[in-house]
């Protein structure tokens, strides 16, 4: 990895805890800008870059320091009622970032898949957690943790594509950064 991958890296994470300190409660869980820094990540870093910075996020997060929602860390974060949308972030990274490598697509096109599939698996493994911590129903969960989010969490998506791939092209262009 290069000494630009790491900055590149290390600012990602800076971004991650910045976007989740905008913070609007809605319930269960709040409203933050995440999603948007999230979409951005693959098309700056590529598809391992982005991973490791989700990756490191957490860890940092795990550690204590403040950088999840609200001026939290800790482990408890990760294992509480809203752990299972921060774990989806890590894991929805990885599974979406094979999409880049879809050379028959546009590339806007693949950046778009790899944050829907971001964004479907932190909705998948965050509805879980929260049922379960709360012991409500899967359905009653995404009613309260999911459904109010799905248009703005896409709309920000969007932004956070078009904004990674500008990101992206001020940088430099395209170069191995950009492979999964």
């Amino acid at each position: 990895m290069s000494a630009a991958q790491i900055c590149r890296i290390g600012a990602a994470v800076a971004l991650l805890s910045v976007s989740a300190m905008v913070t609007v409660p809605l319930g269960p869980v709040p409203f933050t800008l995440q999603t948007l820094v999230l979409a951005m990540l693959p098309p700056i870093l590529g598809g391992r870059g982005a991973v490791s910075a989700v990756g490191l996020y957490l860890l940092v997060g795990a550690l204590g320091l403040p950088v999840f929602s609200g001026f939290s860390g800790g482990v408890g974060q990760l294992i509480g009622p809203t752990g299972g949308f921060l774990w989806g972030f890590l894991l929805g990274t990885a599974l979406g970032a094979p999409a880049l490598l879809l050379r028959v697509l546009p590339e806007s096109a693949r950046h778009a898949i790899c944050a829907v599939v971001m964004l479907a698996t932190s909705y998948a493994l965050g509805t879980a957690q929260l049922a379960a911590y709360l012991s409500v129903s899967l359905p009653a969960a995404a009613l309260s943790a999911v459904v109010p989010f799905v248009l703005p969490d896409v709309i920000k998506l969007g932004v956070g594509v078009a904004a990674g791939l500008r990101v992206r092209h001020a940088l430099g262009g395209p170069s191995a950064l950009t492979s999964a």
